[in-house]
């Protein structure tokens, strides 16, 4: 399964992902199927995950990558590969190469989290940070194909890659045979389509849903006008998903055989991610939670049982702090304060007492005698309160004021 321009591209078939399936026998993990009770409850239907953050690498890719990179032919093979990507296509076409004996070459971005940039690294790949974004890095990566003959691999947009990933579809099938909907997050659109090309072949019943988060979601515009389309600068948190186009080849399947492609909000994504951490104990990054993040902003459009596929768990542990707190302030359990005291003795201790009364967390404290703005006996406090949510939120509120303090912010 190895071919040389988009025109020669055949479409995707079941034989072709059942083909994959075999490739990737002892290869690629068989991920785990859990169940959620707290959004089975939410959807009043059964709801379980499918774990790929649990994956080899971290994500789905390596799938893909492995079955793209073992249908070369022997002088491909010999000339090596190349790929563009931030994370979870570097890991997967590093790991693939080196247990496949081909030398490959990826290029990431200057700000690619360090822990992606190591692992890539260990996994076998050499790594050369090229750019400020992706398209930056991405043109690197073909410009060093066509200067050396290495094979680019794309990281959705090739039939072999859509067939892996559509393996994750069959296992579905195999783990949750009484499946009615499938929820998945789309980005290019590798995952997507070779999830419903091997779902709606066996069960055309099965309703498919692409996520994609509001700020990046190049799906919508594109089947509207019936082709691939740009969006100028996508924005948001969820990386994996993060494309400002849509692939030729998985474009067309999915305008095809997709239900529906939805999109989330950032305060979504977040309060998704918290909730995978907090009640499945798993970590999952941003674009792996967008299937959840569409199961809790309207449960009730989703026939169950559901499957969310949580695609990947590679995410940096800044990022993590960063969207925790976001995903906590979403849900109002986190709240930022700016207040004016008097600035005697005693006055920061009275106010934590006022907290501690109310049961609120301090989570930091910020004191500031010096500022111009502040009158001579004044002071500003900025506090940082873990909150037991949005009523807790308003109370808090309300007993600093009723206790004499002006509250700026």
């Amino acid at each position: 399964m190895s071919y040389s321009t988009a025109d020669s591209l055949p479409p995707v078939t079941l034989d072709d992902v059942r083909g994959a399936q075999k490739m990737l026998s002892g290869v690629a993990r068989v991920t785990s199927m859990e169940g959620s009770r707290h959004l089975s409850r939410l959807v009043g239907a059964p709801v379980h995950f499918k774990c790929e953050n649990l994956q080899r690498t971290g994500s789905f890719k390596l799938r893909g990558a492995y079955v793209r990179i073992a249908g070369l032919l022997p002088e491909e093979r010999a000339a090596g590969v190349v790929a563009a990507s931030a994370g979870n296509h570097a890991q997967g076409v590093a790991l693939a190469s080196s247990l496949l004996g081909v030398r490959a070459t990826v290029f990431m971005p200057m700000g690619a989290p360090l822990p992606k940039i190591s692992a890539t690294r260990e996994y076998g790949a050499d790594v050369r940070l090229h750019g400020q974004v992706v398209d930056e890095t991405l043109a690197a990566a073909q410009e060093y194909a066509a200067e050396t003959g290495a094979v680019f691999i794309h990281p959705f947009d090739h039939p072999d890659v859509i067939a892996g990933q559509g393996t994750v579809g069959l296992e579905i099938l195999e783990q949750c045979p009484e499946v009615r909907t499938i929820v998945v997050g789309v980005g290019g659109g590798g995952l997507a389509a070779g999830i419903a090309v091997a779902v709606k072949a066996l069960r055309p019943d099965v309703r498919i849903v692409g996520v994609q988060a509001e700020g990046s979601a190049a799906y919508p515009p594109s089947i509207a006008a019936g082709r691939p389309v740009s969006i100028e600068n996508p924005a948001t948190m969820a990386d994996g998903i993060k494309v400002g186009r849509p692939g030729d080849v998985p474009f067309g399947i999915i305008r095809e055989l997709l239900d529906e492609v939805r999109t989330v909000s950032e305060d979504e994504l977040s309060a998704a991610l918290l909730l995978c951490l907090e009640r499945a104990k798993l970590v999952v990054e941003p674009a792996g939670a967008s299937p959840v993040a569409a199961l809790q902003s309207e449960p009730g459009a989703f026939e169950g049982p559901v499957v969310a596929v949580l695609s990947g768990g590679n995410v940096d542990p800044l990022l993590m702090q960063r969207v925790l707190r976001h995903g906590m302030a979403a849900q109002g359990r986190y709240l930022a304060v700016r207040l004016r005291l008097t600035d005697r003795p005693g006055a920061l201790a009275t106010l934590l007492g006022v907290l501690s009364v109310l049961d609120a967390n301090v989570l930091d404290v910020s004191h500031v005698r010096t500022d111009p703005r502040l009158g001579l006996t004044e002071a500003e406090v900025e506090l940082h309160l873990e909150t037991k949510g949005p009523e807790h939120c308003a109370e808090v509120g309300r007993a600093l004021r009723e206790a004499g303090h002006t509250v700026v912010d």
